[in-house]
């Protein structure tokens, strides 16, 4: 049975070109809407303003449209909507579960070195950061104004123990997300958060008025999703997604991780790694049916 209300979306950065793997990605989200009877939409997601370019905005447009694809217009594009990620962080520190973090990376490494624990054996969350030693936590509100006064960078971090209990309250029992496919478990259905394994993870910065677990959460609800279907490396990051969701009073879409594109020797692709990437393909004279067979979609 269709269900027109379904609406999913594939969303890259465009701090490089794109390679198979957000072919697969794309394709699988753009399938999954046709199969649902519903939309797919691109959203461009160039926060990070540093490395994000606009060439590879147009290389993003470039590879989709030769894989065949078509999506709606305009395009969501993050850096056009910072005040909607400020509100929310206004909200988040109107439940004072976020703090202001002035700790420098250097700092984070000596106060795990004061700890007289080594770096390679200080827990680090599932994205393999050191987790957060907690420098900062306990400022007064008095000190924290005082450091921002006198010009210091600072983060703004989610104090996720706080958070989560106030989620739990306003839930009334335990968070969950709903997973189609893609746990590391095998199982399917209601999934429980562990927001927990990241420690109290960055929200936010001075310079930029959010991050990629607060913009993704923000957009989604505003753009409607029903369904996210993104690699299973992000399957943790749904804890982070659910807890902001319940605390923001957003929609709960569901979820799909789909497989991950790895090389012969079973390395995920990635633009750090300069993996060749779909215009490189294209030059080299591989078609769109090409990438649908090496990928296997």
């Amino acid at each position: 049975m269709q269900k027109p209300d379904t609406i999913t979306r594939f969303a890259p950065s465009p701090n490089g070109r794109l390679h198979l793997g957000h072919a697969y990605s794309a394709l699988y989200a753009a399938e999954k809407a046709a199969e649902l009877g519903g939309r797919f939409l691109l959203r461009i997601e160039d926060i990070d303003v540093g490395r994000c370019r606009p060439e590879f905005v147009e290389g993003i447009y470039e590879d989709l449209e030769w894989l065949g694809l078509t999506w709606e217009i305009p395009v969501r594009q993050q850096s056009e909507h910072f005040p909607d990620y400020e509100a929310a962080l206004k909200q988040l520190r109107d439940m004072d579960v976020v703090y202001p973090c002035f700790a420098t990376r250097r700092e984070i490494e000596q106060t795990i070195a004061d700890n007289g624990i080594d770096a390679e054996r200080w827990p680090r969350d599932p994205d393999g950061a050191l987790l957060y030693p907690g420098i900062y936590k306990d400022i007064s509100p008095k000190e924290g104004s005082r450091l921002m006064w006198e010009g210091r960078t600072y983060a703004w971090r989610l104090d996720t123990e706080k958070a989560m209990r106030l989620a739990i309250k306003k839930s009334g029992g335990a968070i969950t997300f709903t997973e189609l496919q893609g746990s590391p478990s095998g199982k399917t259905g209601a999934q429980p958060i562990k927001p927990e394994l990241f420690g109290d993870v960055v929200i936010a910065r001075k310079d930029v008025p959010t991050s990629y677990h607060l913009s993704v959460v923000v957009d989604d609800a505003l753009q409607n999703i029903t369904h996210i279907t993104r690699g299973r490396d992000l399957y943790s990051a749904t804890y982070i997604h659910r807890l902001l969701q319940v605390l923001l009073d957003l929609p709960e879409p569901r979820y799909c991780h789909h497989r991950l594109i790895e090389d012969e020797a079973g390395r995920r692709l990635s633009k750090s790694a300069k993996d060749m990437g779909l215009k490189d393909l294209r030059e080299a004279g591989k078609t769109p049916a090409d990438i649908r067979q090496m990928i296997r979609i």
